[in-house]
């Protein structure tokens, strides 16, 4: 028998080694902006902290700036928002020349309604060949209001 729970927030289950890339030795991160409390490495070194968030409200890019080719077979992000409901987009995109060109992987909007959702996992299948640069960018609330953009996890396989 098959059986699916829905309407249930996800659990926090660490996976069995699932070849996650340690990005503190592959990459530089260039940020607009990063609030001192919640650092860009606390969402992409695993077990260091809670997230990263901007220091304004506002789009918000994040490029990781490999130092040789790589080659992306999976991409996995983790949002959340318990303050407050809003409707967000993200634009995840590679390049093969250093930043010259990019193409787009995914471009999704959702919407965060705390207290019931309050988190967003996007896992990807992908298949790039020759990544220079990876790059998420955020428009927090696509209405224009003053929330601030965040990532609780970036791991990339």
């Amino acid at each position: 028998m098959r059986k699916r729970i829905v309407n249930q927030e996800p659990q926090n289950v660490a996976p069995v080694d699932r070849g996650w890339l340690g990005l503190q030795g592959l990459a530089q991160v260039e940020l607009t902006s990063e609030d001192a409390a919640y650092p860009i490495e606390a969402a992409l070194i695993p077990s260091a902290g809670s997230g990263w968030r901007a220091a304004q409200a506002g789009e918000q890019t994040i490029r990781l700036l490999f130092d040789q080719l790589q080659r992306l077979m999976r991409i996995q992000l983790l949002f959340h928002e318990d303050q407050q409901a809003r409707s967000q987009e993200f634009v995840l995109r590679w390049s093969p020349d250093g930043g010259q060109s990019y193409r787009e992987i995914v471009r999704q909007q959702y919407n965060f309604s705390p207290p019931a959702v309050t988190r967003e996992l996007e896992d990807y299948a992908v298949d790039l060949f020759g990544v220079t640069v990876l790059e998420l960018r955020i428009v927090p609330d696509i209405s224009g209001g003053d929330a601030r953009a965040s990532v609780t996890q970036l791991r990339i396989a």
